[in-house]
């Protein structure tokens, strides 16, 4: 997947249901989901074991969200990632999204073929920050030259 494959992706979605998102402050899915939040992203948490996150309402499957999801991203066990893709098609997303370590190859081609745009093992936030500015600020080597700011959603 090319890094214009990626920005293209994370300038069409606009709301993100984060499967197994955490409660607890300290944990990746809170991190890159408040990070994906600030940037002006729709977050739907995705968590049984949880009524609310990131101050949203959190739902315990996809199954049980009640509005458009364009982009589900995993938080997962790579052995639990094709029955969240099957939900993922039949909720009408736009794209699976497999976080850093988590790579299931099958709910990849599942996706792929259902029309789904698919990334296996990147960080949503670390791509958005690469790609749209931000972690060049920290001192990162993002690989991505320019006078001019990417536009980005927000």
């Amino acid at each position: 997947m090319t890094d214009d494959d990626i920005r293209r992706i994370l300038t069409s979605v606009r709301t993100i249901a984060v499967v197994g998102l955490s409660a607890d402050w300290n944990r990746p899915s809170y991190f890159a989901a408040k990070y994906m939040q600030t940037a002006g992203y729709t977050v739907v948490p995705v968590n049984p074991r949880y009524t609310e996150v990131l101050g949203q309402r959190c739902y315990p499957d996809l199954a049980s969200i009640d509005v458009p999801i364009d982009m589900v991203d995993v938080f997962r066990r790579s052995e639990d990632v094709l029955p969240i893709a099957q939900q993922a098609i039949a909720i009408g997303a736009k794209c699976l999204w497999q976080q850093i370590g988590v790579v299931n190859p099958q709910a990849d081609d599942l996706a792929r073929s259902a029309g789904l745009h698919s990334v296996l093992d990147r960080c949503v936030k670390i791509e958005h920050g690469r790609l749209f500015g931000g972690l060049n600020l920290v001192g990162v080597n993002t690989g991505v030259i320019s006078a001019k700011r990417q536009a980005s959603r927000g």
